[in-house]
């Protein structure tokens, strides 16, 4: 363990409320690291901050801290923090590329300040997670790798939606490097954080990486079936986009959303789509075999088991 943890044990009794000093560490490192001076970026990412989210990447930092016996969760919640954050900046810019004008319930970045400030504001966010991670050395480099994955998986998407090139495959390999590998940095830097060995580390790793494919998938079945309402954000845009998970065969013209749901509603895909989910879902939860039991450690497998039964 590091020297915050050295001499120390946590009964699984005490990981509770660990956990909720831990996640509200995270909360006040968010809100701290974007006081800016300047007016428009410090309202508008208080904006995004505040309407909340589901805040599922430092969760499971947090908990793959404790699962490995990490203690100080003051110590933890800057990179938790910052990877939420990359997260953050990157749903602000996802909304100026969709026309997105709800997110988390309320009007979004763009909606409410325009292109170009909502493109600064994730150019902000981003410059933020740089300010969090200064201290922690060679972590850098892993939540680094999940930032260029992440704009690499968007770029890919860009250029299948517009060459109509978005088969299975390249679905796969794009929800892996922009939404699995974010999550996987969450688990392995959470792991780290605490100084456990490589096998655990890389156990924790491979648990959000199958969490990120997992939670991915269930998003874009959400948008299929869900309702604005409960999203919390603007719905159907993904499949309107062609880039859905049933995005598959070439469907052209302002009639492609009615189109492809018409497919779905015929056949079999959504179905198949959360059987793939609940598959990912329980080889994360294998990968926590490795790990003592805990709190923590059942609170990863819930976590697992929640993301794939969420309505929103």
């Amino acid at each position: 363990m590091t020297t915050h943890d050295m001499n120390r044990t946590v009964a699984t009794d005490d990981m509770l409320p660990l956990l909720q000093t831990g996640l509200q560490a995270v909360e006040n490192a968010m809100y701290n690291v974007v006081k800016s001076d300047v007016e428009v970026l410090r309202d508008a990412s208080t904006h995004i901050l505040s309407a909340g989210g589901k805040r599922v990447r430092p969760h499971l930092l947090m908990l793959a801290y404790l699962a490995c016996g990490g203690t100080d969760v003051t110590y933890a919640a800057p990179p938790a923090a910052a990877v939420e954050l990359m997260h953050t900046a990157s749903v602000v810019h996802d909304d100026i590329n969709d026309h997105g004008v709800v997110r988390r319930g309320r009007p979004s970045v763009n909606a409410k300040w325009g292109r170009t400030f909502a493109l600064l504001t994730g150019d902000f966010l981003f410059t933020a997670v740089y300010q969090l991670m200064a201290p922690y050395g060679d972590l850098n480099k892993l939540l680094a790798e999940a930032a260029t994955a992440l704009v690499e998986g968007e770029t890919l998407q860009a250029h299948a939606v517009k060459n109509n090139e978005f088969t299975r495959e390249n679905y796969a390999r794009i929800i892996s490097l922009k939404t699995a590998a974010l999550f996987q940095s969450a688990g392995e830097i959470g792991a780290r954080l605490a100084d456990t060995t490589e096998d655990i580390a890389e156990a924790l790793g491979n648990y959000g990486f199958n969490i990120g494919l997992a939670f991915q998938i269930v998003d874009d079945i959400l948008d299929i079936v869900g309702d604005e309402e409960t999203l919390g954000k603007t719905s159907g845009i993904d499949v309107e986009q062609g880039r859905g998970i049933t995005a598959i065969e070439n469907t052209e013209g302002a009639d492609i959303m009615d189109a492809i749901k018409r497919k779905l509603l015929s056949g079999n895909r959504l179905e198949e789509a959360r059987q793939q989910a609940q598959a990912f879902a329980e080889i994360a939860i294998e990968q926590l075999d490795v790990l003592p039991d805990s709190y923590a450690k059942t609170e990863l497998a819930d976590l697992a088991n929640k993301v794939i039964n969420r309505n929103k």
